[in-house]
């Protein structure tokens, strides 16, 4: 008898479900699994690239080092650029940094900051 493992996107919950979850997660690393959900249903199903793009800054410039939450931001802000086509000056000088920082130190940011960069640049033809 085969198992098989499948794995479903998170949805995109409401934008004050996303703010008192992010939030909590910030204040207590308790949180971050529930939070790492959120945030990537937010990146791959909200359709205000606004609100998105926030939240991965927010995640992005507020988590502490070493936080799994820190290389999900970079990787979600990827997701954020190919979906809307654009990031601000912030979110990619973030995306940069976050890139920067997993490839000097994966303990600090893990390596899907790696591959959210490289989404980003792509999608953003910044090569």
């Amino acid at each position: 008898m085969h198992s098989h493992l499948s794995f479903e996107n998170p949805p995109a919950l409401p934008h004050e479900v996303v703010i008192e979850t992010m939030e909590r997660a910030l204040r207590d690393r308790s949180s971050e699994g529930e939070a790492a959900d959120v945030l990537a249903g937010a990146a791959l199903n909200d359709d205000d690239a606004d609100f998105v793009e926030h939240w991965c800054v927010q995640v992005g410039t507020r988590a502490v080092p070493g936080s799994p939450l820190l290389g999900l931001a970079g990787l979600c802000l990827g997701h954020t650029a190919r979906r809307f086509g654009r990031l601000s000056d912030e979110a990619l000088a973030l995306a940069q940094s976050l890139a920067a920082r997993a490839e000097a130190d994966p303990a600090d940011v893990d390596g899907r900051a790696l591959d959210g960069y490289d989404d980003v640049r792509s999608f953003l033809h910044l090569w």
